[in-house]
């Protein structure tokens, strides 16, 4: 039998990161992956500001930039007929509109950026074998039994047939939407499988001359009556600008499934192109269900799942491998501490009570996206009939220099405007505030929301929120309050005349075994606030505290010195220590 600490099943962005985790905070853990190598498709691909600070923690994030398209060629999210056919409006998103450019700005010291999942994975377990990550291809999970002290999986070798055992202390099912580890631990879920039915066609062709002038990775084409079946809009999704693409195009799931020989894919390229003298060369199709599908409890035991075996849902939004990575990071800390004896099991239950409202938040937000591009239909008169020739003399109709058309160009807008809860939901992305043990409130309200919690990030100090980033000054170079988090410890942020903090971080990590960094913030200290930025953001007064986890998120704050003698306490209570 083999052992180890960890035992990882799935190797997507979810068992990747979680490996990558875990084997930079320095414990053992095994990799199992039934396929051959990694994902072969482009698959998922928006990789938002929260994600990219992740991979900064870990080490990765300038090797995740230079592969990925930047956010400047992301923004023109295009509604056409065609790629060369007539525009019907487009939107700016992913952060690109000049006022939200601003916010993303002031969010993060990362950008967004596009970065395909077949390119993003072995950037995670690559670097997770580096640093200490057992891991097997051709390896199946087939089965596990728990025990008061771990688990045993039964896995078998996929070349050579046999079967053999990995005992771990915990596991993790990071196995994808059909996991069979959700399935074996019987976790319980909301929603269905398959509510719809999507084509996907990968493509090379050099399309600069329709898109290069609307830089975009999204481009929707409308074609009511289009020979390619289906609901009549389909997705020409960019891969690598401007020669590289993917096709999703859906189908009525209750009908037969289409077939997809290279000469069909081809015309259906060509097709929502619009322009047959392009050579096009497929790379491969692929059939897929659209599923709205969540579980309400991540863990039994001491099997815990992760990504796509909890959240089941389609692409909107791009939320997908963020979430799973996310998912990851949220528990290797916690992991971690329990593992080395630092921490009691009790904080585990943590990632459950955090995470699961994560997961039904953007399965229904991804959901709902999909019905929101009815305001687009309507607007455009092709609801309400299923004649192609009348829709398609609708939305010609908008031209006209009548009341009518004026209102339905109005309404056309609007409707496009209104996709930005798609296209650009910043908050969606941010805005996560944790309730747990893992959390101790500071007995202040939650902030109220001042604008769109969906579309817009809130920055607050708020136990349970993510730290707020401002830029800092450290030996003459800007640092994010972010840098100066993370990397698996505590940290704890004050002023001047919080020296009290300091000598208290100092006694509760040596009795408690664990990291807790400490910075003072001030002028003559080691890191200045000469732009006043933290000042504003911190919430707490100069000589309070703000105490973060290690995954960036504030555990609680103070609002003076005073209160330096209860930092002790909240941190055993944090770990899941009796008081």
């Amino acid at each position: 039998m083999i052992e180890t600490d960890v035992l990882i099943v799935g190797s997507g962005p979810a068992g990747g990161s979680m490996a990558l985790a875990l084997s930079s905070l320095g414990i053992r853990n095994i990799l199992v992956t039934k396929y051959r190598w990694l994902a072969d498709t482009p698959r998922a691909h928006i990789t938002n500001q929260r994600t990219m600070e992740v991979l900064r923690d870990l080490g990765v994030e300038a090797e995740a930039a230079a592969l990925a398209t930047p956010q400047d060629l992301m923004g023109n999210t295009v509604f056409c007929e065609s790629l060369a056919g007539e525009e019907l409006g487009r939107i700016r998103a992913w952060g690109t509109r000049p006022d939200r450019r601003a916010d993303h700005a002031m969010a993060s010291p990362t950008a967004m950026c596009d970065l395909p999942q077949n390119l993003l994975e072995p950037i995670l377990l690559g670097n997770a074998a580096a640093r200490g990550t057992r891991v097997r291809f051709d390896t199946e999970y087939l089965a596990l039994e728990q025990d008061a002290d771990g688990v045993t999986a039964t896995v078998q070798d996929r070349l050579g047939g046999g079967t053999y055992r990995i005992r771990a202390k915990y596991l993790i099912g990071a196995d994808g939407g059909r996991s069979k580890v959700a399935e074996d631990i019987g976790l319980p879920f909301e929603g269905r499988m398959g509510v719809a039915g999507s084509m996907n066609i990968v493509f090379q062709a050099d399309l600069s001359r329709h898109v290069a002038h609307r830089p975009s990775v999204l481009y929707w084409v409308l074609q009511p009556g289009s020979s390619i079946g289906g609901i009549g809009m389909g997705l020409v999704r960019m891969v690598r600008p401007w020669t590289e693409w993917l096709i999703v195009w859906g189908y009525d799931i209750n009908g037969p499934a289409p077939e997809l020989t290279e000469a069909e894919a081809t015309r259906i390229a060509h097709g929502l192109i619009g322009d047959t003298s392009i050579p096009i060369t497929i790379r491969s199709t692929s059939l897929w269900t659209v599923n709205n599908m969540f579980a309400t409890r991540y863990r039994e035991g001491r099997v815990f799942c992760m990504g796509d075996a909890v959240h089941r849902h389609p692409p909107s939004n791009g939320l997908g491998s963020n979430t799973s990575i996310q998912d990851a990071y949220n528990l290797a800390w916690k992991l971690a501490l329990v593992v080395q004896g630092k921490a009691a099991p009790g904080l585990l239950d943590s990632y459950e009570a955090e995470r699961v409202p994560i997961g039904r938040q953007i399965v229904t937000r991804a959901n709902q996206s999909i019905e929101e591009f009815g305001p687009i239909f309507g607007a455009l008169g092709l609801l309400g009939t299923h004649d192609p020739e009348v829709m398609r003399a609708n939305m010609e109709a908008r031209k006209a220099a009548t009341p009518e058309a004026a209102a339905q160009r109005e309404a056309l807008r609007q409707a496009i405007l209104f996709k930005q809860y798609e296209f650009d939901a910043h908050g969606v992305e941010l805005n996560q505030r944790y309730a747990s043990g893992a959390v101790v409130p500071d007995g202040t309200p939650e902030p109220a929301w001042s604008r769109d919690r969906e579309i817009y990030y809130q920055p607050t100090t708020w136990p349970g929120a993510r730290l707020p980033h401002v830029w800092l000054e450290r030996d003459k170079r800007q640092v994010s309050t972010l840098d100066l988090a993370g990397q698996g410890r505590f940290t704890l942020l004050t002023g001047i005349g919080g020296e009290a903090w300091v000598a208290a971080a100092r006694e509760a990590a040596v009795s408690l075994g664990i990291a807790v960094e400490t910075v003072v913030i001030g002028p003559g200290r080691d890191v200045t606030d000469l732009f006043g930025d933290w000042a504003a953001a911190r919430e707490v007064g100069e000589d309070g505290c703000v105490l973060v986890r290690p995954d960036m998120h504030v555990a609680w704050r103070a609002p003076d010195a005073l209160a330096s003698p209860r930092l002790a306490g909240v941190l055993r209570r944090i770990l899941g220590h009796a008081a």
